[in-house]
């Protein structure tokens, strides 16, 4: 199978710039429109939503590799990573390693990569991992390192990567390629073409036993932050694990050629999406700071619990709506106080109402 390694003009990618230059413009734009919007967001609200999104990455990005996480507890290290105290909720191991990793991308977004900072990414991700021979080190098994599925007996092999005594040449490689790209170094690439290509690139050498593709991504955060100066905070994970197949269907097949133009393009249109998220949630803050300062001083207690529920449900908010079975599951209150709390905030303007009788939903107005 003649994978990208393989080829002889490995590792030369070929790609046309001139459909990049649109992307390339919007992004520049976007990540301007990202921080003038943060800076409309308080002190405290920023804290949060650094927390928010950065823990939804973390979760995400888990995702994409088949990895429930546990939203509190990773939201409750992130705090202590950053010197925000300590919640109740106590992080565990698999979440504690992901959001130090995470952390660390945020705040040494502008440091050059080296095997070192690599390494210690995986050890921070990966510790918790008795069942892996080298962790926080490349791989060094002699068996082919392959990207697999189907039954053991009938297992098709979508990808096979470059033998491990060939990775640490390789990485010596991209480390170099990519410390020269950055917008300041000697060969500057675009942001959304550097951030693709250098994704594509390090998932084919697959340095590691296992953790490669969370490391591909974060490498790809911090190339966008490298290209605009500034911690990205966007939504990248998110957006593309919600279209997790077409992310691996296209990652298999420019696995295979130098050619890389639809990949570039399909991620570049993945990272603008990201962004609109991002700003999405940026005005989703705002809003519920100016909410709360209309509607603090007249929620009673229980109508306050549920508000704050909705809004930790996030821009989308509760799927189908808020309904009065939901109140009263939250405030284990009966239901002639349920219909008397809801018909108050909508009469205050606090939630919107649609439809009738048991079909009858709210919603935050925002």
């Amino acid at each position: 199978m003649p994978w990208n390694w393989t080829q002889a003009e490995w590792p030369n990618f070929h790609y046309d710039r001139a459909p990049l230059e649109r992307l390339e413009q919007q992004f520049l734009v976007a990540s301007g429109e990202i921080l003038g919007a943060v800076r409309h967001v308080s002190g405290e609200d920023r804290e949060r939503l650094r927390i928010d999104l950065l823990s939804e990455e973390a979760m995400r990005t888990s995702a994409i590799e088949g990895e429930m996480l546990d939203r509190s507890s990773v939201q409750s290290s992130l705090r202590r990573h950053f010197g925000l105290g300590v919640d109740i909720a106590s992080a565990r191991p698999r979440e504690q390693g992901i959001a130090e990793m995470m952390v660390e991308v945020y705040s040494g977004f502008a440091e050059p990569v080296t095997d070192e900072s690599l390494c210690r990414w995986h050890g921070m991700l990966l510790s918790h991992d008795r069942g892996l021979d080298m962790i926080g080190a490349y791989r060094r098994h002699d068996e082919a390192m392959q990207i697999v599925s189907g039954r053991i007996d009938r297992q098709t092999v979508h990808f096979e990567a470059p033998p491990s005594v060939r990775v640490p040449a390789e990485m010596r490689a991209f480390i170099d390629w990519f410390n020269r790209t950055t917008p300041d170094g000697l060969s500057p690439v675009p942001a959304l073409t550097r951030a693709a290509l250098g994704h594509l690139w390090f998932e084919s050498i697959h340095p590691f036993e296992d953790g490669n593709g969370r490391i591909g991504r974060a490498l790809a955060e911090k190339s966008l932050a490298q290209n605009i100066g500034q911690p990205s905070l966007i939504a990248l994970a998110y957006t593309i694990e919600r279209d997790r197949r077409r992310y691996y269907d296209l990652l298999e097949t420019h696995q295979k050629t130098l050619d890389v133009t639809p990949w570039i393009l399909w991620f570049g249109e993945a990272v603008l999406e990201a962004q609109q998220v991002t700003l999405a949630r940026v005005a989703f803050l705002i809003a519920k700071a100016k909410f709360y300062d209309v509607h603090r001083a007249h929620l009673n207690p229980r109508q306050a619990k549920v508000v704050e529920r909705l809004f930790r449900a996030g821009p989308d908010g509760f799927e189908g709506g808020l309904s009065a079975e939901n109140y009263i599951a939250i405030t284990g209150t009966s239901r002639a106080t349920t219909t008397r709390d809801l018909q108050d905030l909508v009469e205050r303007g606090a939630l919107t109402r649609t439809g009738e009788r048991r079909h009858t939903r709210y919603r935050l107005p925002i």
